[in-house]
């Protein structure tokens, strides 16, 4: 039985295509595992973990009995137990009560102020991170006073103000427009 022309073509047609199938898929399995691989490369990541007074409230409920005129000025702390330093903003969250938009709150850090306003105003969508750096471990003393206007007379009598001190954090690193 001889072979015919055609199908000796045809015959070694098919085997080169089969033979440059493979070498296709060996040279695609090539690169992708030398992109992929990657040796001796060390990725990690940080965390944010802020301490806030130490999670004891500023200023307790039935502390204080506020009157026009009255100023109250309460310390805390804020400390930075994260992997780096950090960008930090301190407001004001569950804010309650009809004193909310009276009386005028100021956080400062020494002689600095970081954020002046009610408790309405300092919202956490509306208050930026403060201007300065909260450098890994570092604690710093910071004091919250409330001022009830002397402006404000008895159409404020028997109203209450509740809420919550939070702080949020994100890491300076790689981060220059502080975005939270």
């Amino acid at each position: 039985m001889t072979v015919s022309k055609t199908q000796k073509k045809l015959t070694s047609g098919i085997l080169t295509i089969i033979i440059l199938a493979i070498c296709l898929c060996i040279t695609t399995f090539a690169l992708i595992y030398s992109s992929v691989s990657v040796d001796n490369n060390l990725f990690r990541t940080g965390n944010i973990k802020i301490n806030l007074n130490d999670g004891k409230p500023v200023i307790n409920e039935h502390e204080f009995i506020f009157e026009p005129g009255m100023t109250v000025e309460k310390s805390f702390f804020i400390e930075n137990q994260s992997s780096w330093d950090v960008y930090y903003k301190l407001y004001f969250d569950n804010v309650n009560g009809d004193l909310a938009d009276v009386i005028e709150i100021t956080v400062k850090n020494g002689d600095t102020e970081l954020y002046k306003g009610t408790a309405t105003t300092l919202s956490r969508d509306k208050v930026i991170a403060a201007d300065d750096t909260l450098k890994l471990n570092e604690e710093r003393k910071l004091t919250v006073s409330f001022h009830y206007p002397e402006t404000y007379g008895n159409d404020t009598q028997d109203c209450t103000l509740t809420f919550d001190l939070c702080a949020d954090a994100v890491q300076t690193k790689n981060n220059p427009d502080k975005l939270f």
